[in-house]
């Protein structure tokens, strides 16, 4: 998390927005092999906790249960340039939003890890544009128990949210018109509306 308070935001619904619009981080540990990360789809429980699944084979699976782990949450970034501001004594810097988040981690039943799968493929086929959603009942039972075979469920309970929302709060309002608009223009329109609706208010 950035230092500069300004960069902080605690409301948890913009939280639980990254979490979904996103869908996708990197859960970290520390293990006797050294930290480890696990890249996967990240999915919120609304209740304060965050399920995820990794193959059992990943470095990281055999050591997650009952350890303290970090999931993280990469949204827009883009690199700021001086030249867009009016004070020329400035120097170059990131623009970025992220999440992190801290807890302990459980390993999930078959039932649970079922019900995370089937939840985030209802919720992604939704967003897929053409065609008929893909549903799990479309899996032979038998193929279906050979991959669950394959993977391991977790639940993270998030005792520590972390955010950083880093839109230029720290600078004027012409200084932060004049960075969307670059950012815009240089192909990174996603930080730059994320600036225009939060950077204000971050």
């Amino acid at each position: 998390m950035h230092p500069n308070p300004a960069f902080r935001h605690d409301g948890r619904e913009l939280m639980e927005t990254l979490i979904d619009q996103i869908g996708f981080g990197m859960v970290f540990a520390a293990t006797p092999d050294g930290p480890r990360v696990a890249h996967t789809p990240l999915l919120s429980t609304g209740d304060g906790a965050v399920q995820f699944h990794l193959a059992r084979g990943n470095a990281l699976t055999r050591h997650l249960p009952g350890a303290n782990a970090l999931a993280v949450v990469n949204g827009p970034d883009g690199y700021v340039s001086p030249r867009w501001y009016g004070d020329g004594a400035q120097v170059p810097t990131w623009n970025y939003v992220a999440l992190e988040m801290e807890g302990p981690v459980r390993r999930m039943n078959a039932d649970g890890l079922i019900g995370l799968l089937t939840t985030l493929s209802e919720r992604y086929e939704t967003r897929v544009s053409e065609g008929t959603p893909w549903t799990m009942d479309k899996l032979p039972e038998e193929h279906l128990h050979r991959l669950l075979g394959g993977i391991a469920g977790f639940e993270m309970e998030v005792r520590a949210w972390r955010p950083t929302l880093k839109l230029s709060q720290n600078k004027t309002a012409q200084d932060r018109i004049r960075v969307a608009n670059g950012l815009e223009a240089e192909g990174s329109p996603a930080i730059a509306q994320i600036m225009r609706q939060l950077g204000g208010q971050a």
